[in-house]
């Protein structure tokens, strides 16, 4: 897989930016407009979203292997932050197996508990077809509402109008299996969740990062609700 992605900085240290199901690589603007990362940076469109092709196999293994073959190159300290599902593919990075030696690994808002309605709600959406709209205002709403972006670029045009970039099958990720990934990482974790996030709870991050913390003044999307106590956390723990 080619990822599509943006760069930036210099320096033989690489912080690597992934976003959540649904959203694009455009997630980490707020924060990135805000940098204090000292050294290079990379934000790409994970399979299957925003400008990058779909695939078959949207499994976490898959898109740790896309990253990976992404920002291969001599690197002195590679961090990784990734957000909901893109925390739980930072997570499967920190194991090594996929060819990137990685310092350190975080995850915000990664869902860690899930229900047997939510999962069934997550392949009914993977299962249905492609929902097309009559205008780009009506799809970008839309976009807006699925991912916190207030952008364009998880939509694009086609025969049938307007709709969303990312694969509907992309939901088959399917829960992060959390114990495995702690178990194989082979550098420190760190979670850490919006204080007012309804898809996580603090006491859940917990039970695999005591250290686990609340990002002040944001929910889900704490890149884009408080960048700045993002940068906080990142570059403190």
């Amino acid at each position: 897989m080619k990822l599509a992605f943006d760069r930036g900085g210099a320096g033989d240290r690489l912080l690597v930016l992934l976003h959540g199901l649904g959203a694009t690589r455009r997630a980490w603007q707020a924060m990135l407009a805000r940098n204090r990362w000292r050294g290079c940076w990379i934000a790409p469109d994970l399979r299957g979203h925003g400008a990058s092709e779909h695939a078959s196999d949207y499994g976490l293994d898959a898109h740790a292997a896309d990253v990976a073959e992404t920002v291969k190159g001599t690197w002195r300290e590679v961090v990784v932050l990734g957000h909901s599902m893109g925390g739980a593919v930072a997570l499967a990075l920190a194991g090594g197996k996929h060819g990137l030696d990685v310092s350190s690994a975080h995850g915000l808002g990664i869902k860690a508990v899930w229900s047997a309605d939510e999962l069934a709600g997550l392949e009914k959406f993977a299962a249905s077809p492609v929902r097309w709209f009559a205008s780009r205002d009506e799809a970008a709403a839309r976009f807006a509402k699925a991912s916190g972006l207030d952008d364009a670029s998880g939509i694009v045009a086609g025969e049938g109008g307007w709709r969303l970039a990312a694969d509907p099958a992309t939901a088959r990720v399917g829960p992060p299996p959390m114990p495995a990934l702690l178990a194989a990482a082979r550098c420190p974790i760190h979670l850490a969740r919006g204080e007012s996030d309804r898809m996580v709870s603090l006491a859940q991050l917990r039970v695999f990062d005591p250290r686990a913390a609340d990002i002040a003044g944001a929910g889900h999307n704490a890149m884009i609700d408080a960048p700045d106590a993002l940068w906080d956390w990142l570059l403190g723990a």
